[in-house]
């Protein structure tokens, strides 16, 4: 088997860098909420989640049950068929869900306005928002999650794929973002900016799965029980 981590214990400041992430990971995952602080600002309701995430995350990463903060790394080797851990499912879960259900939103919002529909950005995060969540959870609970299955024997291949979704829905974010702020300087048709705004959102989303998916990117190089080659 291959072995994942050199390290015998993981170092302080590497438990302590991973906190961060994982206050990102719950503050974002009230999509709603989130949508309204790129509307608007924060509001009163954007602290007080805040605090209570950052209390919550402090406790359980000094407890070392966050991904990343454990005193010993947990998956040592890759294809060894052990049980994963309640906190790991938990997280990765939510992070799933903060990387597919706003990207499905924002491509739907922009596919609706590219075929000349009005902008329902808002109406998707209010009605769809924790549907497709519970999506996710529905798929973790039918053990098709990457990273939150029952086991860990496939963190080889499913570690990979979680960073190749990574890879491909942030740039894919920051692209759509960045057109929706500079469109009234592009000085095009409502029509064609919004499939203007669509192309440049679908090529980002293929142009880095495309790197990612061919093991091009940093932690995309994929492991299989059995095969030494990553990218299979």
């Amino acid at each position: 088997m291959k072995k994942a981590v050199e390290r015998e214990r993981n170092k302080g400041y590497y438990r302590v860098l991973h906190i961060p992430i994982w206050v990102w990971v719950f503050f974002v995952l009230p999509g709603s909420l989130t949508y309204r602080l790129y509307l608007h600002g924060p509001n009163r309701w954007h602290w007080i989640w805040l605090a209570v995430v950052v209390a919550v995350c402090a406790w359980r990463g000094a407890a070392g049950r966050l991904p990343g903060t454990e005193h010993r790394p947990y998956v040592t080797y890759y294809g060894v068929d052990q049980s994963n851990l309640a906190y790991r499912v938990v997280c990765y879960t939510a992070a799933w869900i903060d990387l597919l259900v706003p990207y499905a939103l924002n491509l739907i919002a922009l596919l609706i306005a590219a075929a000349g529909g009005p902008w329902r950005m808002r109406l998707l995060y209010d009605r769809w928002y924790w549907l497709l969540a519970a999506a996710v959870v529905a798929a973790t609970w039918l053990n098709w999650t990457p990273r939150a299955r029952r086991s860990t024997r496939g963190e080889g291949a499913e570690r990979a794929w979680f960073y190749v979704a990574i890879w491909t829905v942030v740039p894919a974010q920051v692209a759509g973002w960045a057109m929706w702020r500079l469109g009234r300087w592009l000085a095009l048709p409502p029509g064609e900016l919004n499939a203007t705004r669509l192309a440049v959102f679908v090529f980002t989303t293929a142009l880095f799965f495309a790197l990612g998916a061919l093991a091009r990117l940093p932690r995309t190089q994929r492991y299989y029980q059995g095969k030494a080659a990553a990218g299979i």
